[in-house]
């Protein structure tokens, strides 16, 4: 969480929307589910997340797996877009720290 802190403050809205997912799957394997054995999309539907978790699981996929014919975010977008992507790693913050709070439903 100190990472997600340091790159919110920052200003590093794509790091915090990786991290931030980073640390829910963390948080879950560990304190949750320790003998879960499935991938991480299963993990969320068997503890009961939400949509958004699966949104933002698959938006941290889609970052850090480089798809070079389509990437997740362009250069362009990282200097056009500041307020969307800030929006973005404000969501990503709340649902993590949902998650690490036993609030799911966020």
């Amino acid at each position: 969480m100190v990472e997600v802190q340091a790159c919110y403050c920052a200003g590093a809205w794509i790091a915090v929307v990786v991290l931030a997912y980073t640390v829910i799957d963390a948080q879950l394997l560990e304190a949750q589910a320790p003998e879960y054995e499935g991938n991480s999309a299963q993990l969320l539907r068997h503890l009961d997340f939400g949509d958004k978790y699966q949104q933002l699981r698959l938006r941290r996929n889609r970052i850090v797996h480089l798809r070079c014919d389509q990437p997740a975010i362009t250069v362009d977008q990282q200097w056009v877009s500041r307020q969307q992507l800030e929006t973005e790693a404000q969501a990503a913050v709340k649902l993590m720290l949902a998650a690490l709070f036993d609030a799911p439903g966020a």
